[in-house]
């Protein structure tokens, strides 16, 4: 066993801007290379997608479903990669609260947001509208994910309701996105 090879790079359109589509190959090739790596690699993956600014960037969704299927196919145990997954998702969005206390509204000239100054604008009508309901809710919808905690921080909310709100949508999302593979594995078998 060795590194798996880059697949030919392949631009997928995306809600996240063009991606290689080779990097998705890539880490699941050497997932089921290196099945140990599973867990890290998961957690690393949802601190990333849960991460303003790196959520817009990173592929992770894609990645984080067919993982699921991974855990079917190749017999790997749920939980602790569901633990890495909720994990991941939570100090994701625990940082991106930080990042949106401390700098306040600076961060909408911070790249890439400065280039997408309309996510800010939304995720703002939506807390101003939900509240801790929103940061919960935010976390299912693409967009929305990667500005909700910035959002919140920003509007400096409680930080005992935001970590309520990330918890709570992080368990219920990383079974969603590890779900439907692991059941779909399971019911093709």
């Amino acid at each position: 066993m060795g590194w798996p090879q880059w697949g030919a790079p392949v631009w997928v359109a995306s809600e996240k801007g063009m991606v290689i589509g080779g990097f998705v190959e890539f880490v699941l090739a050497f997932v089921r290379m290196h099945q140990d790596w599973a867990v890290p690699i998961v957690f690393l993956l949802a601190f990333g997608e849960s991460l303003a600014f790196v959520s817009l960037l990173l592929p992770a969704t894609a990645i984080l479903l067919a993982a699921g299927g991974l855990i079917g196919a190749a017999g790997l145990s749920f939980w602790p990669i569901w633990a890495a997954a909720a994990i991941g998702a939570i100090l994701g969005d625990w940082v991106s609260y930080w990042f949106g206390a401390r700098y306040q509204r600076e961060i909408a000239g911070m790249w890439p947001l400065s280039r997408q100054p309309h996510l800010l604008e939304r995720g703002e009508a939506f807390f101003q509208r939900w509240g801790t309901a929103g940061v919960f809710f935010g976390r299912f919808f693409g967009p929305l994910r990667c500005v909700m905690p910035l959002v919140a921080g920003i509007c400096a909310m409680p930080q005992l309701s935001f970590q309520v709100a990330n918890v709570l949508s992080a368990l219920v999302w990383a079974s969603g996105i590890l779900a439907p593979g692991v059941l779909g594995t399971a019911w093709f078998k």
